[in-house]
């Protein structure tokens, strides 16, 4: 065994003591601060079935490969598919067969290989197994899964779903970080060198990752600035939901943008040229860039009060979220399901999609919004937000930041330690 250099201790003692691993603090790039090698173990049995008798293809199931047509491609009769059918009933509804959800076929190594067992999953925790070989049976596996406790840095060169990416993570991070800072940061507008830090749960199967748990805490620092968000459950409520270290809602009452978007192609002015009449009038909006067919998305809750063709605004609809805000939504294609004037919309709800009808040059929305009557710049409108931590509960929630703090503190903290001994007993 090599030994390790004498000052090892020493030195490492010095890193735990003063490593700078604060949760807003950015990384040199994007990758998972704790990730761990996966054992290599031979698996000898897959739900029951004893793999090394049988040769495995895996596949999806394609499109218009309902059942019969599946079990007829792999080779099956139809007298067997029929009983597979009829062992299915009240286990598993056939009908539910997607298209591309992956499964597994298991041949006998005969002269002339036969169907022995299909594996079809459902998710990636929940199996159904069709048996062919002793005996025809259908059976449903649910995997148990275990959970850790995980850190992530996303450095931001790209975009958030690219650098996720790159850095080897589940894209349900990306998604969830969306979720999370919805009202707080404009995803389109992300800058190289922005960074984002969470602390999550990791769902495993077997050692293998499977899937993305609870987000615990996460951190987005941008030029300096520092948003942060933290998991509390009030009191015995069921409500559990994202606050800012200052106990502050992370959910408005608006979303930041009302769709995804390539670009501002025309801001909130009093003085601007019609691209079309050349006419210098007011244009007491945001015109938002992006391909025909974009979702558009209702900022917040409200009651339409307008849906129809308006002039040089095309195909509009109108909402009215309280008595201070309205919002209108212009140049769209056509209009989301069951948006009809006098209906109610949810925050997020797709009201319409990004179209160039009226006096329009190209594909956008030209997106307004109203404040007690005068039109406001939706690029610097300060959305009100919702409940904020009840001070009966500020004692308990800031010993949950405490908490959260520390974890990450210590997964990054160990990680650094064990790449360094690591290092240090190649030398």
């Amino acid at each position: 065994m090599k030994k390790l250099p004498y000052f090892l201790p020493v030195t490492i003692f010095f890193i735990a003591l003063f490593l700078n691993t604060a949760l807003t603090s950015c990384s040199e790039g994007g990758k998972d601060n704790s990730k761990e090698e996966e054992s290599a173990g031979e698996v000898i049995t897959e739900f029951g079935i004893p793999v090394s008798m049988f040769d495995v293809q895996e596949e999806s199931v394609k499109k218009g490969q309902f059942f019969s047509k599946l079990m007829s491609d792999l080779g099956v009769s139809n007298t067997d598919a029929y009983a597979l059918a009829e062992a299915s009933k009240g286990v598993f509804d056939l009908k539910k067969l997607k298209v591309g959800k992956n499964y597994r076929a298991y041949f006998t190594r005969d002269e002339v290989p036969r169907l022995a067992y299909l594996v079809y999953e459902e998710t990636p925790t929940s199996y159904y197994v069709f048996g062919l070989n002793d005996s025809i049976f259908v059976k449903s596996f649910n995997e148990q899964t275990e959970t850790r406790l995980r850190v992530a840095d996303i450095l931001i060169e790209n975009s958030l779903w690219a650098d996720v990416q790159r850095a080897g993570l589940s894209f349900e991070i990306a998604s969830r970080l969306e979720n999370i800072f919805a009202w707080s940061v404009d995803f389109f507008g992300l800058q190289k060198g922005d960074c984002f830090k969470v602390l999550y749960d990791e769902v495993l199967i077997k050692d293998k990752v499977v899937g993305i748990g609870t987000v615990y805490a996460s951190t987005f620092t941008s030029k300096g600035k520092v948003y942060d968000a933290y998991l509390f459950q009030e009191g015995d409520t069921n409500a559990i939901q994202y606050f800012n270290s200052s106990g502050e809602n992370l959910k408005k009452a608006f979303l930041k943008a009302p769709l995804s978007y390539t670009r501002v192609s025309s801001g909130f002015t009093y003085a601007r040229r019609h691209p079309i009449t050349r006419i210098v009038r007011p244009h007491t909006g945001v015109d938002y860039a992006a391909p025909k067919g974009t979702p558009v998305m209702s900022i917040g809750d409200g009651v339409v009060i307008q849906k129809g063709y308006s002039g040089g605004g095309g195909n509009t609809v109108k909402i009215k979220h309280n008595a201070t805000f309205t919002t209108a939504y212009m140049h769209l294609s056509k209009y989301g399901a069951g948006v009809a004037k006098g209906v109610r919309v949810r925050q997020g709800q797709v009201i319409g999609y990004v179209g160039s009808t009226g006096l329009s040059t190209g594909p956008h929305l030209d997106f307004r919004v109203w404040k007690n009557g005068k039109p406001v710049n939706p690029l610097n409108m300060e959305s009100p937000p919702a409940k904020s931590v009840d001070k009966a509960h500020m004692e308990l929630f800031r010993a949950t930041i405490a908490q959260r703090k520390h974890q990450i503190d210590s997964i990054i903290s160990a990680q650094y330690i064990d790449t360094l001994v690591n290092n240090l007993g190649k030398m």
